[in-house]
């Protein structure tokens, strides 16, 4: 980990901006290649990613890994984070005002991690970092440029679980983000 990506973890754990912090087991900073081009932004940690400090690691995490592994990525080449770094109890969407105190964190690691392509997974981290009023259900798998960056957004792994007859849009979505990696990205695969 460089000195800046440490720094920022570090500073990070200190966190008491919301109420999460103070039930959490673990800090869910983040996970992956501090200099990948694609950056994977979920909601917040579950259960399991609570207790092991890592992000997508329970049974939503091990799709997701499936699903990278069909365009042939995984956790060593991309970035996986979330909009909060603390998990909400019994998994609650973060409330707004945990999400707006937990941004700093996200937009420091995005200012560290410079990503070309950011996939935002299920509908709270696209309608934090696409728009308030995005659809996942309508605009899943479209690609959006924001100040030269291409957002993405689709189903969340786990809402996948709940609702199995979703999957092949997901991985629609997901060789969508094969084509644009291997349109926008160098030294990717």
């Amino acid at each position: 980990m460089n000195e800046a990506w440490k720094e920022l973890k570090q500073e990070c754990a200190q966190c008491r901006r919301c109420g999460l912090g103070e039930t959490r087991h673990h800090l869910v900073f983040g996970d992956g290649a501090e200099d990948a081009r694609i950056m994977l932004i979920g909601e917040g940690p579950g259960e399991q990613e609570d207790l092991q400090g890592l992000p997508f690691v329970g049974p939503a995490g091990k799709l997701l890994d499936d699903m990278l592994e069909m365009i042939y990525l995984d956790r060593t080449k991309v970035y996986i984070a979330n909009i909060v770094k603390c998990r909400p109890p019994q998994n609650r969407d973060p409330l707004p005002a945990e999400s707006e105190a937990c941004m700093p964190w996200l937009r420091e690691q995005f200012r560290l991690l410079k990503p070309k392509i950011v996939v935002c997974l299920g509908r709270v981290a696209a309608q934090r970092m696409i728009r308030a009023d995005f659809s996942v259900v309508r605009e899943h798998g479209e690609f959006y440029n924001k100040n030269g960056i291409l957002f993405m957004a689709t189903y969340h792994p786990a809402a996948l679980l709940r609702q199995p007859r979703s999957k092949p849009d997901a991985f629609a979505d997901f060789l969508a983000l094969r084509e644009k990696i291997q349109e926008v990205c160098e030294h990717t695969y």
